[in-house]
């Protein structure tokens, strides 16, 4: 008799192992879908109504790749039809007589060509095909601030643990990053960057000293074409899609980005990423060595972060499994 009631709960484990297996894959390929369009499709097997889920699922799957990517073609399209007569008019405009006439409709010009650009890189973020990785988030943020201040910026950053892994597209990443920087040294003349851990979550925070937004408009600053300045100066003003790009790129990572006002005053934008599951055990725990900048200061800490040369010993990620991809000027590192 027990042996009977052990063959039939090992017989029983294994018919429902079977069965739930395919709908965790399903489960967790539904989570991967608000984040990555071009996620492999699952595989159909299990039982019947399992598999026809499943069949469901990635059809729905390839037709929303197939809607994203026919419309980014087909604004990339408008966009190139729309550059002809752009140039056209510009070379007509040359020839105008008058000085005055000529610069305004010149400049209307710019603004034209400014406005199709930008919206045309706001939608394609939606159709991205670059890959995701994991990478170090420290590395990353370094690599944002240096190209800030190698223009000049004043740009802090604080310190940062090692080993602090993320799941993201590095360039999308660093884009979004980059406009919110760009958005605070704007109107805050300097940006102080940070990072917060927590057990599910990274929270980047990037401070400013400037007016900041008034609670009621700071959901609005995020719509595609807002701008709190309604010049149509770009060089003040610009296309009111940075931070809406911003906001796409990090949703698209499972995150969000939520404004609110510092203590003593200016302004806080906090990106929120998804923290992975799998954290190696020497994240948060040890602190990133002091790295010399090029500014009157060398503390890594607290202070206007200069450019680095990223070399082996200067890099606060130094002591771990790393490979250098070249990127250009700088070294970017990637955790393997």
């Amino acid at each position: 008799m027990l042996v009977m009631i052990v063959a039939v709960t090992m017989i029983a484990a294994v018919i429902v192992k079977r069965m739930t297996e395919p709908l965790q894959s399903l489960s967790l390929a539904a989570d991967k879908l608000g984040t990555d369009v071009q996620a492999p499709a699952i595989p159909e097997t299990g039982p019947e109504e399992v598999r026809r889920t499943a069949h469901a699922f990635n059809m729905m799957q390839t037709r929303i790749r197939r809607f994203v990517e026919d419309r980014t073609q087909m604004l990339g399209a408008i966009a190139h039809d729309l550059a002809t007569p752009l140039t056209r008019l510009r070379l007509r405009a040359e020839f105008l007589k008058d000085e005055d006439v000529r610069t305004k409709m010149l400049r209307d010009l710019d603004d034209m060509q400014h406005m199709v650009a930008s919206t045309l890189s706001f939608i394609r973020e939606d159709a991205t095909s670059e890959p995701q990785a994991s990478v170090d988030l420290g590395s990353l943020l370094a690599r944002v601030c240096d190209d800030f201040t190698d223009s000049g910026a004043e740009v802090s950053l604080d310190e940062i643990p090692r080993w602090v892994l993320v799941d993201c597209r590095p360039i999308a990443l660093r884009r979004a990053l980059g406009n919110l920087i760009g958005n605070a040294i704007k109107y805050g003349h300097r940006a102080k960057v940070s990072l917060l851990i927590e057990p599910t979550k990274l929270g980047i925070c990037i401070d400013d000293d400037g007016p900041g937004i008034p609670e009621a408009r700071r959901e609005d600053v995020f719509q595609p074409f807002h701008r709190l300045d309604q010049s149509r100066n770009f060089e003040t003003g610009g296309t009111g899609l940075g931070l809406a790009v911003a906001r796409t790129i990090v949703r698209a990572h499972g995150g969000d980005i939520h404004l609110s006002d510092r203590p003593n005053g200016g302004l806080r934008a906090e990106l929120r990423l998804p923290r992975p599951h799998q954290e190696d055990p020497k994240s948060a725990t040890k602190p990133a060595e002091k790295t010399k900048t090029n500014t009157k200061t060398d503390n890594y800490t607290n202070t206007t972060y200069g450019r680095q040369g990223m070399t082996d010993n200067q890099h606060p990620i130094q002591n771990g499994k790393s490979t250098r991809l070249p990127t250009g000027r700088n070294t970017e590192w990637k955790t393997l």
